[in-house]
């Protein structure tokens, strides 16, 4: 299959609803309450777009927004676990497609992605006496620059850089076990530099 200006990739599931254990025994997860954090968001890619300049071939692990499973999918015509992910190098935000994985086991960002390893920022409590206790997750908007696209090379931006970015402009992602924070290149404020280096 040859497709122009789209990605084709095979998903086994687009929801994944069981774990295996140590020992190999296989569990089925609820996924009612938690649908959205178990959406499959890689497949094997079957076509790579033709029009585009990318380095991404037959056979490698391409990783996508959500969207490409939600209710159904973009699912290929005739085709039981074929998925369509859209794409278009000029506008990263119409990218479903945000990084892939090679032969060699690299995982590269795309088309102005990157991805981040959270931080996390200790909250000292006010008083010795009151604990202070917080009912809900602050938006992260604070991550070290695990992978990099060109746009930070670009910028000066280098892996190991703690950047600041648009909060709510982060999706969490888990690849390979690691979870990281896909963002684009466009929303990120500042690099944090040490303030004792001039």
């Amino acid at each position: 299959m040859k497709t122009m200006n789209v990605f084709i990739v095979e998903i086994d599931k687009p929801i994944n609803d069981t774990i295996k254990t140590d020992g190999g025994f296989e569990l089925f997860v609820d996924t009612r309450w938690d649908e959205f954090s178990n959406r499959c968001v890689e497949g094997k890619v079957v076509s790579s777009p033709l029009r585009l300049k990318n380095p991404v071939k037959k056979g490698d692990t391409l990783y996508f927004h959500h969207l490409v499973v939600m209710e159904g999918g973009q699912k290929l015509k005739d085709s039981e676990n074929h998925y369509i992910v859209k794409t278009d190098p000029n506008f990263t935000i119409s990218n479903q497609a945000f990084a892939y994985k090679g032969s060699d086991g690299k995982i590269t960002p795309l088309f102005g992605w990157t991805l981040l390893t959270p931080t996390s920022e200790e909250k000292e409590p006010e008083s010795t006496t009151i604990q202070l206790l917080e009912l809900e997750e602050r938006p992260v908007n604070t991550g070290v620059v695990a992978l990099q696209c060109n746009e930070l090379d670009e910028l000066g931006i280098r892996v190991g850089d703690e950047v600041g970015f648009m909060k709510n402009m982060d999706y969490r992602v888990t690849i390979d076990g690691q979870e990281y924070y896909r963002v684009r290149a466009e929303d990120l404020l500042y690099v944090k530099e040490d303030i004792y280096n001039d």
